[in-house]
């Protein structure tokens, strides 16, 4: 199962318009697409001493929002997508708060945690003056080496590009689906 995870709070827009592609790409290569949006979920507490059950149990003590569930979604997915608006030069606020649980969760397995070996497509959609997405890239690039995911791809939508960059997206998601291995060379 190829799980889109969408820090997109919005329900249409660019970023939104780039999930559709990427589960079109997904359906069309042959997988089954289910999008996860994280953008209801609530913000890690940083509970205790800063490790609360999450370090100790690899769970969240406050998961009785949703966040359990959408733990053991990823877990479940074989591939993944990493989907978001960005602001400020950063992952959507929604999206970062549910990597940062699901980091704090998985930290304890060192490698062994629900993204460890799974490869990831990154995508990216700032809006307003198009930029800060290199600076979303680079954080979103850092936790799945972090917590061993492998990337498959990054991918930087906005406005100017949109044409040729959704196309993109397309092809990366739908190459995934059909099994393509991140690092293997296509040849002509």
């Amino acid at each position: 199962m190829f799980l889109i995870v969408s820090g997109n709070p919005k329900a249409d827009g660019l970023c939104a318009s780039v999930v559709d592609e990427v589960r079109r790409g997904v359906v069309d290569g042959g997988g089954a697409a289910e999008t996860l949006t994280v953008a209801e979920l609530a913000r890690c507490h940083v509970c205790g001493d800063g490790w609360g059950t999450c370090l100790k149990a690899r769970r969240c003590a406050f998961g009785g929002d949703g966040f359990d569930e959408a733990q053991a979604r990823v877990g479940a997915a074989d591939r993944l997508c990493l989907v978001t608006p960005v602001y400020w030069g950063e992952m959507a606020e929604g999206l970062k708060s549910f990597l940062d649980r699901l980091r704090r969760c998985d930290n304890a397995m060192r490698g062994q945690g629900v993204l460890a070996g799974k490869p990831v497509l990154l995508i990216a959609s700032p809006g307003g003056s198009g930029g800060g997405g290199l600076t979303c890239l680079d954080q979103m690039d850092r936790f799945c080496r972090h917590t061993g995911a492998v990337i498959f791809d990054h991918i930087l939508v906005n406005r100017w590009n949109q044409d040729y960059k959704r196309a993109a997206a397309y092809a990366a998601a739908r190459a995934l689906a059909e099994g393509r291995e991140p690092g293997v060379t296509v040849e002509k």
